[in-house]
């Protein structure tokens, strides 16, 4: 799927706000109970774009409540083919409102925005679409164990679903937590990255409107240590699905052995890219520089380290250090940008430290 961008347009969706961007829970904008909000950056120019409400743990509350009422009551016992429906005018909302969302995703994240039209926009619809079609095919099945008694298998929903998302594809990994999970019959309490809030708020109301029921899905913004720590440690919440860090997967397994909760961990990691000296040199190169120049490098695959055979080391180092001269980096705005700014000033410094970025080493 490809999405074209409206240049035609004078001023931008997503232009700054002096209103402050609230939570979502039982299918209305509140604001949250502390009163505390926090500032979101531009990562391309650190100014202020806007001011988000900071949830706490009575916030999470009042949340996982109104996804469990939900669960129990409307979501779960509605027809599944109508809920593939309202997957799919959810996703058809998306299409229509993607230059808002593109832009937005782009000004948070600080993602180019050819990038997110390119990809991130259109993997969250077809994301979205594809499980639109499972919502009536899921099923059980007959086991054919012994001869006099009737074996049988039935999926059920799991319940309350505490999906936490990062910030490198904020909106790309957020909808392949929402997706299934809604599909299935689940209802779901939302917490995206501090640092990129906006677009999982704005398609939370584009949710509203294709007819999720209010409490399907909540989402509380906030800092992960609060908001975060209270989901996964809520003993109203059956499943966590969290993306990130190691360390941070670590709490998590801790924090649900609490009441047993499922868990689904995507945790980053080191990947090298290996050249032997009788690889195609162009092609490999070429696949190792958008390795680790890929957004940014902020992917929990990034290809950080290269293992080259000393024959065709010089070569290799000489070939990827050619394409990053040639990638275009600039305003995330701009469509010829090809490389924007990483998410903020504390992760350029981790990556500027040696605890990250492209690494040679040879191979004998």
């Amino acid at each position: 799927m490809s999405i074209a961008y409206d240049h035609s347009r004078d001023q931008s969706p997503a232009a700054p706000s002096a209103k402050p961007h609230l939570l979502l829970i039982d299918g209305q904008r509140v604001a949250s109970i502390s009163g505390r909000t926090f500032k979101s950056l531009n990562p391309a120019t650190e100014q202020v774009i806007a001011t988000v409400a900071e949830g706490n743990e009575i916030d999470v509350d009042r949340a996982v409540e109104a996804a469990r009422r939900a669960f129990e009551g409307p979501w779960r016992t509605m027809r599944a083919a109508e809920r593939g429906h309202i997957l799919l005018k959810w996703a058809d909302l998306l299409k229509k409102h993607a230059d808002e969302i593109a832009e937005l995703e782009s000004l948070d994240a600080g993602k180019p925005i050819a990038a997110v039209l390119r990809q991130d926009l259109p993997a969250a619809i077809d994301t979205l679409i594809y499980y639109a079609g499972w919502a009536d095919k899921i099923s059980g099945e007959v086991v054919s164990a012994r001869d006099d008694a009737l074996t049988y298998t039935v999926r059920e929903p799991v319940g309350v679903v505490a999906a936490i998302v990062p910030w490198n594809f904020p909106l790309m990994i957020g909808m392949w937590k929402l997706a299934p999970a809604l599909a299935c019959g689940c209802t779901i309490v939302m917490k995206p990255a501090e640092l990129t809030s906006l677009s999982a708020l704005r398609i939370g109301e584009l949710a509203l409107e294709a007819g999720l029921p209010p409490g399907v899905l909540n989402i509380v913004t906030g800092p992960g240590r609060v908001v975060g720590d209270a989901l996964v440690n809520h003993p109203d919440v059956d499943k966590v699905t969290f993306t990130g860090s190691p360390g941070v997967g670590r709490g998590i397994l801790r924090g649900a052995a609490g009441n047993f909760k499922r868990v689904s961990l995507e945790l980053g990691g080191k990947s090298a890219n290996v050249i032997f000296d009788d690889s195609d040199v162009e092609a490999a190169s070429k696949a190792a520089a958008s390795g680790i120049f890929f957004n940014a490098g902020q992917v929990c695959s990034a290809g950080s380290r290269v293992l080259a055979h000393e024959k065709v080391y010089d070569e290799v180092v000489e070939r990827i250090t050619q394409r990053a001269r040639s990638i275009r980096i600039g305003d995330p705005s701009d469509r010829a940008t090809a490389l924007g700014p990483v998410i903020s000033d504390s992760v350029c410094s981790t990556r500027m430290s040696g605890r990250a970025g492209a690494r040679f080493t040879v191979l004998a």
